[in-house]
């Protein structure tokens, strides 16, 4: 299958995690990735095991002379910019809020929500010119459904979230599509901050109990919600904030 064929994505964070889901589901469905990490190691065995249509890049999202480093890199190797995937994302502990300093605040509104801007910034006009695109924001069931203890990680969220519907509306006249993808807590790295408490089975299970259908979410849950809305089967999709969380935002 080839959903994507000839389409060139951009994905941050994609070292790891969901983002390493997604840039191997849409290699195999005939994508070229970029694969833009702040782990430069990361980044580089993802795109050696998938070959000539991957390419790895250090970028640090908060950083503008890296994004327009990454968009130019991307136009000189692959010769578009199809899809963008801003995953990038961390979190601070789950902790009470007034616990959390400012420069962790500012760490995760940069990198979660600024780093958005940056990026469109960089791609939009690139988008413009091509008479398309797709934009996929990684946002998370924490804007819809917020856990305590995660508090500004929460409304860094709930921004993406909101920003990715503003973005939708504004855009769509140009043949842009933008789209939230909102997973629950997968087990990736940043599993224990977001439980706050050590990794072991029974903190597991208080916080899968939360999840109706009884398991984490799992890189390949959001790889197949990303495919979907990034392939032209979803050419009349704009403004969604899909979450993929079996079930905990109901």
């Amino acid at each position: 299958m080839d959903q994507l064929k000839d389409k060139v994505a951009i994905v941050t964070g994609g070292g790891s995690g969901f983002g390493e889901g997604i840039v191997r589901l849409f290699a195999k469905e005939g994508a070229k990735v970029v694969i833009a990490d702040i782990n430069e190691q990361a980044a580089s065995r993802v795109a050696s095991s998938i070959g000539s249509s991957a390419l790895a890049m250090k970028t640090d999202v908060t950083s503008r002379a890296d994004i327009d480093k990454l968009v130019a890199a991307t136009l000189e190797n692959f010769g578009s910019v199809d899809i963008v995937v801003n995953n990038a994302a961390i979190t601070h502990k789950n902790q009470p809020m007034l616990d959390v300093d400012e420069a962790m605040f500012d760490r995760v509104f940069n990198t979660n929500v600024k780093s958005i801007y940056l990026m469109t910034q960089a791609t939009v006009p690139v988008m413009r010119k091509q008479g398309k695109g797709v934009i996929l924001n990684i946002g998370s069931t924490a804007g819809i459904r917020p856990r305590p203890g995660l508090s500004w990680y929460n409304a860094s969220k709930g921004a993406v979230n909101v920003l990715s519907k503003s973005m939708a509306v504004e855009l769509a006249p140009e043949n842009i599509r933008v789209n939230s993808i909102c997973p629950v807590m997968g087990v990736t790295g940043m599993f224990e901050l977001f439980m706050g408490l050590p990794d072991t089975p029974e903190n597991r299970a208080k916080f899968q109990s939360t999840i109706p259908m009884g398991r984490f979410c799992q890189p390949s849950d959001v790889a197949a919600a990303a495919l979907y809305l990034a392939s032209d089967a979803a050419e009349f999709i704009t403004g969604v904030e899909l979450p993929v969380d079996g079930g905990r935002t109901i």
